[in-house]
């Protein structure tokens, strides 16, 4: 009990301290999903400016989506730093997909996003009560030294229905949970990178944004893809995300044309690269919640 009522170096009780600490946690999962709507031109996904692929959601859906969700961040983050078993988490995730439902009356906006930034914002919290410096090798590390066993059973656990979980059995194509059984390494290793490398050369957030995302494109097995464009699909996805990464991305001077035909084309088949969308959020919550640019 004494742990409840210490008290930090500069004087604030430590409980409220870390409560403090998980508030700004969700909102920077809120305001993560929120640039990644904000992002255009992305392939095939919803925007501020349109719909892409979808007809039945729209940049509307999405903000009363992210709006459902801001407690959620907030209890797991809490939870993680709790040491919460894996069960515990799930049980969050699937009250906050209801809680998601009930606010886009039945789409599914952020199924994924649920997860994979719900498990981030777990490990963040974990970092926290260790009081370790937060860098995406510590969260990273906290992910899969508490939770990594049980991501690992619940990625082979193929009794949902959901689409991933479909297209995971017809195409064998990796999912979020196989992601988070690994810890996420397109996020540690694909998107993040991508980044940061667009930052370190001077280009600023917004391209830096668009080069993760073309990055997370050219390398997952995206299961939001498999379902709605088979492995065609699939191939076209990755293809066209590898040659745009290949000319350079955001460095080609027509960078933004060549995005912007992509995403025509993307639309036109009706594609919707979702999973690399809901990494490209988690990306932006580990590189703002590790002391980057928001």
């Amino acid at each position: 009990m004494l742990l409840h009522h210490s008290t930090s170096a500069s004087g604030v009780p430590s409980a409220h301290r870390d409560r403090q600490f998980c508030h700004h946690v969700a909102r920077l999962a809120v305001r993560s999903l929120y640039v990644e709507l904000a992002l255009y031109p992305k392939p095939g996904l919803v925007s501020l400016v349109d719909n892409g692929s979808h007809d039945d959601m729209t940049a509307a859906t999405f903000l009363r989506s992210m709006f459902s969700l801001r407690r959620y961040f907030l209890d797991i983050a809490q939870a993680g730093m709790a040491g919460a078993p894996f069960f515990e988490l799930k049980r969050l995730g699937i009250a906050a997909e209801a809680r998601m439902l009930r606010a886009t009356a039945g789409i599914n906006t952020h199924r994924g996003a649920i997860f994979c930034l719900g498990m981030l914002c777990a490990a963040i919290g974990r970092c926290q009560a260790e009081r370790t410096p937060l860098t995406p090798g510590a969260i990273r590390a906290a992910l899969t030294t508490h939770w990594a066993a049980a991501l690992g059973a619940h990625s082979v656990d193929t009794g949902t229905q959901s689409h991933g979980a479909k297209a995971l059995l017809r195409y064998a194509a990796s999912g979020a949970r196989e992601e988070g059984a690994r810890g996420f390494p397109a996020v540690f290793e694909v998107g993040l990178p991508a980044l940061q490398r667009t930052l370190r050369e001077g280009r600023g957030m917004r391209r830096a944004r668009i080069d993760a995302l073309f990055s997370l494109m050219a390398s997952i097995s995206d299961t939001n893809v498999y379902h709605r464009g088979g492995i065609n699909g699939a191939l076209t996805v990755r293809s066209e995300a590898r040659a745009f990464v290949a000319r350079g991305g955001s460095a080609a001077p027509d960078w933004e044309a060549r995005a912007l035909a992509c995403h025509r084309r993307f639309v036109a088949a009706r594609l919707s690269p979702g999973g690399a969308a809901d990494l490209l959020g988690a990306v932006c919550l580990v590189h703002a919640v590790c002391g980057g640019e928001g």
